[in-house]
């Protein structure tokens, strides 16, 4: 609320960095149109891989972890979850999934809003889908354990009163087509993460809302690459540019270009990804193996053949099996088991 109140985003200062890398999202948005007519198979395994990488990892960012072996199955719906993580990541697969395929269905209003809250929590038991009831806090815990408060958002008192008013300023602002729709979209999450308008899921509901909201701009990408797993790669400096850009935020004297800068790299960084997924398949064939070796570098240190299926949804499973064959003579990874379900881990 704080970021529209007066026009306050339209006063905030552009250097010529930000500008130029609105233009190259702007350039890969378009070039990501003539990927659409041109692969659709190619499509349509990154959306799959995209909607199970969305869900674990929106999750795990706020500490929520399924049992190994269990994500795939629970997202694709082929078993129903069986205790409160996997309770948590279906409700959250399930909006996901509507997103996915509805985005137009959906206007940006207090009602969606509780709703995606509310849809987030069914499975769990909890009654979800109204503001909080008390106050809350963000708290960082340091390395000594120490627990303090990063940021106090809005008092429950005020949250309904902050949500209405946001969700008017935005609608305003968006109609009024004086900036560009980046900006629009980055500062709403923004203010919505400072109001913290629930006891919990925040985080969850924010990022089903930036996926919404840049569907409905055009911007596709997080369709066939998770954004979600891509704020989870870089949780530490997500963290840093909300505690940048929220202090002085109550007094509307806050700094929104930490926050619209990782807005940005984030976006820039998927595109590069669904680019460089999709242009592997037309090469040769030794661009799979160096594609699944680059994915094995983004991974944990001990991962499994299932985090590389879907890290690589184009490549075929004895394609895998002979690229990890191939590092494993290199000495660059090495086998902790035997069978499909083996650890790896890179040495």
């Amino acid at each position: 609320m704080k970021s529209f109140e007066f026009d306050y985003f339209l006063d905030t200062p552009l250097n010529h960095e930000i500008l130029k890398t609105v233009r190259v999202i702007g350039e890969y948005r378009g070039r990501e149109c003539l990927y659409k007519n041109q692969t659709p198979e190619v499509l349509e395994s990154l959306r799959k891989a995209a909607i199970i990488q969305s869900a674990e990892s929106s999750n795990r960012i706020e500490g929520i972890v399924v049992a190994p072996g269990r994500i795939d199955s629970l997202i694709l719906k082929k078993s129903k979850p069986v205790d409160r993580p996997e309770q948590d990541v279906a409700g959250y697969r399930d909006v996901l999934s509507s997103i996915h395929a509805h985005p137009a269905r959906y206007d940006l209003s207090l009602a969606t809003i509780c709703d995606f809250h509310r849809q987030m929590y069914r499975y769990t038991g909890e009654k979800a889908g109204h503001w909080k009831q008390k106050d809350n806090s963000i708290f960082e815990i340091r390395k000594d354990g120490k627990q303090v408060v990063r940021f106090q958002p809005v008092s429950a008192l005020k949250t309904a009163e902050y949500m209405t008013a946001l969700c008017a300023l935005f609608k305003k602002a968006k109609d009024s087509d004086k900036t560009d729709p980046l900006f629009l979209i980055a500062s709403f999450i923004f203010d919505f993460e400072c109001v913290h308008p629930f006891m919990d899921g925040n985080g969850r509901v924010g990022r089903l809302l930036t996926l919404l909201l840049l569907y409905q701009s055009g911007y596709e990408v997080g369709r066939y690459i998770s954004l979600e797993r891509i704020i989870e790669d870089s949780k530490e400096t997500y963290y840093d540019a909300l505690y940048k850009s929220s202090q002085g935020w109550h007094k509307g004297e806050h700094d929104l270009r930490p926050w619209w800068n990782y807005f940005q790299g984030m976006l820039i960084a998927a595109y590069k990804e669904f680019e460089s997924r999709v242009g592997t398949i037309t090469k040769a064939k030794g661009a799979k193996r160096e594609m699944v070796e680059n994915a094995i570098l983004r991974l944990p240190t001990r991962f499994r053949m299932a985090d590389i299926q879907r890290a690589c949804p184009t490549v075929s499973y004895p394609t895998l099996k002979r690229a990890l064959s191939d590092l494993s003579k290199a000495k660059k990874i090495r086998s902790l088991g035997k069978g499909r379900d083996a650890e790896w881990e890179r040495t």
